[in-house]
């Protein structure tokens, strides 16, 4: 089973985590399963940034985000090479180690 891992983030997970994850199911979704409470807006339909993660492991072995997730990660905070809308995001067979960003956009929070 594939394993995904987070890296501490001062708010949402303080110490990491690490869990197998579900082919088929979203790393956003599976994030919240495991008690990483990432922000999703939208609701999970690539409209907005909220759920942005920084893939630092297993980012090539990922199929290709979307012409609409590319649009939408273009106004995400932190934006780097390897970042992904998590609601788009199906782990498949791949392990992965993602990083939160510190910050996100969401004006309705903020």
């Amino acid at each position: 089973m594939p394993r995904v891992t987070v890296l501490p983030h001062e708010t949402l997970a303080p110490q990491g985590a690490s869990f197998d994850a579900v082919p088929g199911r979203s790393l956003c979704q599976q994030l919240l399963d495991h008690g990483i409470d990432i922000e999703h807006a939208c609701g999970m339909v690539a409209a907005c940034t909220t759920c942005h993660v920084i893939v630092r492991e297993g980012f090539g072995r990922l199929p290709p985000s979307s012409d609409e997730e590319d649009d939408m990660l273009d106004k995400a905070w932190g934006l780097t090479a390897t970042s992904r809308l998590s609601c788009q995001v199906d782990p498949g067979a791949t392990d992965l180690t993602v990083e939160l960003p510190k910050y996100t956009i969401n004006h309705a929070r903020e």
